[in-house]
């Protein structure tokens, strides 16, 4: 990084001992809210389009259920939910803010559609949205920046405090490969089939500031954290952080940022509630962490997970015990439905097992749509129907392991 005269000021008040406080905001515990990154498509084409600025200015000329607003390039778009406490209501505001967007794409004549990457979309042909923060990071990242046109979901949890958030964040570390496998949703990726079922984590782990968290446990140590990388110019704020789950001081909450964008607005609200019943369940049993060894299979359980989706094997490294993610899932769900009839979703509980012993995740839809559309527009289109919640067809094959 070029060295400034405000990168020497800042590295002289951090040698002096200055930091500004990174203050946590209280929020509800276990409240939940969603963002989702969309796809813009031509109907012709079935490749991306520019259309974000024309969108957002449409739909917002009336309130808009949510919140709405652009994205790094013109071909993407992100809607925020409110905050929740439980599934049905969330359902509800993503369906209402779903059919507001799809109004106001049928009269640009354009769709919008979910998924975790578009299959076929030359990423230099994309165009960074004109906004400073776009603008820097395209300045600092170059061709990164336009390749991150990828779509993901975040799942927001509400936290009381930051050390809370980072017990919680490290916690969760053994379920991201669930996550991941669940959402799956980006088996293709500029023209050719990956072999992943999650092929948009690739694009995020070029990103020096992605991957896991650093082990650190209590708020005020990582306010000093913070403040020495922020002093050094290495950061400007939290957005910097590309992690796999973050703190999000400002609205106080951590951020899961692992799942592709569903395709589906109902899908998106299952991931959410089974994330929030799994934090649930570990806040009913709050150990502290031991020991920077909870990540010692992260990197392989999460590569795992992202390349065979629920047929992926995941070890525990505290045992040393492997088995098929789709066992974990059914194992968690079955631990969560205590504590997922306490936050009225077991909905969602039972919606998470029927993937896993009939549907499968999106990705394998994908795969199977495409080898019976022989197009990936025709998959592009046929995803965009999925999205407006026409009538779909019958869910492919069961995971063949799946247990009875």
């Amino acid at each position: 990084m070029t060295t400034t005269p405000s990168t020497i000021t800042k590295t002289i008040n951090s040698r002096s001992g200055e930091r500004e406080p990174l203050e946590f905001t209280v929020s509800n515990l276990l409240t939940v809210g969603v963002e989702l990154e969309l796809q813009l498509i031509d109907r012709r084409t079935g490749d991306l389009t520019r259309a974000a600025s024309d969108l957002i200015a449409l739909v917002l000329k009336k309130p808009f259920p949510g919140e709405v607003k652009p994205e790094i390039t013109e071909s993407m778009l992100e809607i925020s939910t409110s905050v929740h406490g439980s599934f049905k209501p969330l359902v509800a505001e993503l369906i209402a803010m779903r059919d507001t967007l799809v109004a106001g794409a049928d009269r640009l004549d354009i769709e919008v559609a979910g998924g975790g990457a578009h299959p076929f979309q030359r990423w230099y042909d994309r165009q960074i949205y004109d906004r400073p923060r776009f603008r820097h990071v395209a300045g600092l990242y170059g061709y990164l920046a336009k390749q991150f046109t990828v779509f993901g979901q975040h799942v927001h949890i509400g936290c009381e405090n930051g050390t809370q958030a980072l017990w919680l964040l490290h916690q969760l570390s053994s379920y991201i490969p669930q996550f991941i496998a669940l959402a799956a949703a980006s088996p293709y990726f500029q023209g050719v089939d990956t072999a992943y079922d999650c092929s948009r984590l690739n694009s995020v782990y070029a990103f020096p500031l992605s991957g896991r968290a650093p082990f650190v446990t209590d708020w005020p140590a990582f306010e000093r954290f913070f403040g020495k990388l922020k002093a050094l110019g290495v950061v400007e704020s939290m957005k910097d952080f590309y992690w796999d789950v973050r703190p999000k001081p400002e609205f106080g909450t951590i951020e899961v940022r692992v799942c592709d964008t569903p395709l589906t607005v109902e899908r998106a609200a299952v991931l959410a509630a089974y994330v929030q019943a799994i934090c649930r369940m570990l806040l009913e049993r709050p150990i502290a962490p031991e020991s920077e060894e909870i990540y010692l299979t992260y990197n392989y359980n999460r590569f795992q997970a992202c390349r065979f989706g629920l047929e992926g094997q995941v070890i525990n490294s505290a045992t040393g015990a492997s088995r098929p993610l789709h066992q974990e899932v059914l194992a968690t769900v079955d631990a969560c439905r205590p504590f997922a009839r306490e936050l009225e979703s077991v909905d969602a509980m039972d919606e998470i097992e029927r993937w896993v012993r009939t549907g499968g995740n999106d990705a394998r839809w994908q795969r199977e749509t495409y080898q019976r559309r022989h197009s990936m527009a025709e998959l592009l289109l046929e995803s965009a129907d999925r999205w407006r919640g026409k009538p779909a067809r019958a869910d492919v094959l069961p995971i063949a392991a799946a247990p009875s």
